[in-house]
């Protein structure tokens, strides 16, 4: 199923991410890891934020995909399943 993970980092923690060197690896095993279809990556609210579009096979995929966000960047971290326009026209069709 299609998911879009927003995740709003901790400034503090992300600070600290920059300055070491680690946010580049940190972004690139998540990517990786993650294998999203989109990925973004700005100031939403005056906090680092990354939004992702990727495909979770299955329920039990949250932990794996969602944790690295908890625990290396105190994120707080939204997932919820979205749809492209043929996603939408498809579902829209069933209603008619």
């Amino acid at each position: 199923m299609r998911m879009l993970l927003k995740a709003t980092m901790d400034t503090e923690t992300s600070n600290e991410l920059v300055r070491s060197g680690k946010m580049a690896d940190l972004m690139k095993e998540t990517l990786d890891r993650m294998k999203p279809e989109a990925a973004y990556f700005g100031a939403l609210g005056g906090r680092r934020t990354v939004l992702m579009v990727f495909d979770m096979q299955d329920n039990s995929d949250m932990p794996r995909l969602g944790e690295p966000f908890f625990t290396e960047m105190k994120a707080e971290v939204e997932v919820c399943p979205i749809m492209n326009g043929e996603d939408l026209a498809k579902g829209l069709a069933k209603i008619q």
